[in-house]
């Protein structure tokens, strides 16, 4: 049975409360019963730490080895040790206080104190998402640090907070991704304690909170999962080693090992939503694919806990199967990130046409993004060297994320220097202005709104010294395809994550405090108007007009927008583009208010025409027959 229900725990917004079955699980306060997956294993001790140690032997069923301890006092350390030879923390630890080599800590899941009752986070079709990396957020670091901040972004109008992966790394200096513990919270991070007092804090100001979580491999120190059981296969490869074996002899066990990690988040922490990373990285030939059998009972606990579970991946291969209902064929996600809209926009924006950039930068591949959802669906791709894609034509807008920058299209940058070092003002404006009123979801990455100018970097803090070695020469590999020349940030310097972290003094500063009310003011426009938060793209219409400037019509019933964006250095005029009626101008990023200099002169004396749009810069117009 994969999940039991203890009717004496804590309920969980007035519904049922599910407790996975591995790891270290508190049935009462002092009773702790432990089950550890180890098919191969003839016998399992239990070694509990401290200064009354004692080892126990455990029972095996079937492929697991189970022991319930009466008398545990909440917080004491263990080990196992397989076959009486190695001695290994729990591949399930909750906690992992002392790093990734040291005990795992059995923690109860009943004591926390939720006040959260009755929140109801955003559906996707009004969802805007925004990323941040706990270590770099604040000076701190810390899951409490960033309660602090979270009026601000209440303010700024996002409503569901996307962290990015907690799951315990090496070290306290990580992006995430080499997480070795995935039901572990990030001891440097504040631990499991501190994720729910965050989660909590958020729901309070009416934040939803979606959780990274990395299924397509683990990092490799401290990575010792394979003294336990057949979890990876030499069948298939990733870009960090073998894979993880979702389709193979013993699979089963596996996959009940990171199902039961979902379900954790969702019952455990209250996460309304869970964002896989890169799930093009996870090879499984199985008939029920694993991220369709996983979204298929986090969907189902969702509807037993009576609130919606958004299960978002990050995926670049533009399969629509990935979104697609199961009854239909496809593997049943609610969303996934789209990279076209990324790469179209940010090639659009600074010229660049390096690496995967060269299959962009045309006008008409932004106005195809921003048609279809897709660039490429199942044409040939220059960058990939075949055809790429499928037909989006039954993906909503609401199932596609977007975004002008995250961590990945910043952080895998060379430097990792955001859109605000690298392009002007003028154009800093227009991305928000392309991003914000899309048809999509948007998603705006740490500091963004402000026009955050410190870089997010690549970092790690590892202890071994040929791993360290390893990831050194692996970025420089990398990014000599991208014929970069010059000095790569170390990624072990502690100083390269100290130069990640986000400086919340420029919002002080007047051209930071444009941006930001620039953003605040596109979203409460997102929000007011229907047409601009109708996801159906068929009462939509999208092209370009000459090489440089992309004209949008939304509609629903009797509200319709328009919005032009011109990326050329010239105005223009779309008068002989706009519909009959009467318009309203809503916003023009050029107005002087927006400007980054404060002393800017007003507009002069022969005033531009009503839709004309000057260069780098964006307007809305809004029509509706009830005004």
């Amino acid at each position: 049975m994969p999940y039991v229900l203890f009717q004496g725990t804590k309920k969980l917004m007035n519904k049922k409360s599910w407790q996975p079955t591995l790891g270290a699980n508190f049935v009462d306060d002092s009773t702790c019963r432990f089950r550890v997956w180890a098919p191969f294993a003839k016998t399992m001790d239990l070694h509990i730490e401290g200064p009354e140690p004692r080892v126990e032997g455990m029972e095996k069923r079937d492929e697991y080895f189970e022991f319930t301890v009466a008398g545990l006092a909440p917080g004491s350390e263990y080990f196992y040790s397989i076959d009486r030879d190695k001695k290994r923390p729990d591949p399930a630890s909750r906690h992992q206080p002392k790093g990734v080599h040291g005990p795992s800590q059995a923690v109860p899941s009943h004591n926390f104190k939720w006040d959260d009752a009755g929140f109801v986070p955003a559906q996707l079709t009004d969802a805007i998402f925004y990323e941040l990396h706990v270590g770099t957020f604040t000076r701190e670091g810390t899951f409490e640090a960033i309660i602090s901040r979270l009026p601000h972004l209440k303010a700024l109008g996002v409503n569901i907070v996307e962290i990015m992966p907690v799951a315990q790394n090496p070290g306290s200096r990580n992006w995430g991704y080499d997480g070795v513990y995935p039901y572990a919270v990030q001891n440097s991070f504040g631990g499991p304690e501190g994720l729910k007092k965050l989660v909590n804090a958020c729901h309070r100001e009416g934040l939803g909170v979606c959780l990274d979580v990395v299924y397509n491999h683990i990092g490799p120190e401290g990575n010792y999962l394979r003294d336990f059981a057949p979890y990876f296969t030499d069948h298939y490869h990733t870009p960090w080693g073998d894979a993880i074996n979702f389709d193979g002899a013993y699979s089963d066990g596996v996959r009940q090992f990171f199902i039961e990690n979902a379900i954790y988040w969702v019952s455990e922490f209250h996460v309304d939503a869970l964002r896989l990373d890169a799930i093009h990285a996870i090879v499984d030939n199985s008939a029920v694919p694993f991220i369709e059998e996983l979204a298929t009972r986090v969907h189902a606990l969702a509807k037993d806990l009576n609130r919606p579970v958004h299960v978002v991946a990050e995926d670049d291969r533009n399969d629509a199967r990935v979104v697609t209902p199961v009854d239909l064929g496809g593997h049943g996600l609610d969303a996934h990130w789209s990279d076209d809209f990324h790469h179209s926009l940010h090639s659009l924006i600074t010229g660049e046409r390096n690496g995967y950039y060269e299959d962009f930068g045309s006008i008409e591949d932004l106005a195809t993004a921003y048609s279809q959802g897709y660039v490429y669906s199942g044409q040939h791709s220059k960058y990939r060297h075949c055809r790429h894609g499928s037909s989006p034509r039954e993906i909503k807008s609401s199932q596609l994320v977007v975004c002008a920058q995250n961590h990945d299209q910043v952080g895998n940058r060379a430097k990792g220097d955001r859109f605000s070092t690298i392009v002007s003002f003028e154009r800093l404006k227009l991305a928000a202005g392309v991003l914000l009123l899309s048809p999509f979801v948007p998603l705006l990455f740490m500091g963004e709104e402000y026009g955050e100018t410190a870089p997010f970097q690549y970092f790690v803090s590892h202890s071994d010294e040929e791993l360290i070695r390893a990831v050194r020469e692996g970025r420089r590999k990398e990014f000599s395809r991208f014929k970069f020349e010059g000095e790569l940030p170390d990624p072990q310097s502690e100083e390269t994550f100290a130069r990640s972290t986000l400086s919340w003094d420029l919002r002080e500063k007047t051209k930071h405090q444009r941006m930001l009310a620039l953003y605040t003011e596109l979203i409460k426009i997102r929000k007011a108007t229907p047409a601009l938060g109708n996801p159906r793209r068929h009462e939509s219409r999208v092209w370009a007009r000459g090489s440089s400037a992309l004209l949008v019509e939304r509609w629903h019933e009797d509200d319709r927008v328009l919005a032009a964006f011109n990326f050329g250095p010239q105005r223009i005029s779309i008068e002989g583009e706009v519909p009959l009626g009467k318009w309203k101008l809503e916003i023009d990023s050029s107005e002087a208010k927006w400007s980054e200099d404060e002393n800017q002169a007003p507009a002069a004396a022969s005033e531009p025409e009503f839709f004309d749009v000057a260069p780098e810069s964006f307007r809305l117009f809004h029509r509706s027959e009830k005004s």
